[in-house]
């Protein structure tokens, strides 16, 4: 394997760490602050959905493929599950 190719894949899992934690984090925590305040719990998932977003983008990007694909659906799947709870 190339170099280039274990330097990819080591930056993509820790993007994917780095941006799932925080996305889950948020999905989760506005279930809870939905309960009190309905908007701030609301922004929080938002939130969530847009660092979703951008951790798949980037992971696309880091294998220099185009950001825009259906792959992007992975990245607001804590925010649907959750989505559920808050509305």
């Amino acid at each position: 394997m190339k170099i280039e190719t274990v330097q990819r894949w080591v930056a993509s899992v820790i993007l994917i760490h780095v941006g799932s934690v925080p996305a889950v984090s948020l999905a989760v925590y506005s279930i809870g602050v939905a309960d009190t305040d309905h908007a701030r719990g609301v922004g929080l998932w938002i939130m969530s959905g847009v660092i979703g977003l951008l951790t798949v983008a980037g992971v696309r990007l880091i294998f220099q493929r185009t950001p825009l694909s259906p792959w992007l659906l992975l990245g607001l799947l804590p925010t649907a599950i959750t989505g559920f709870a808050i509305f």
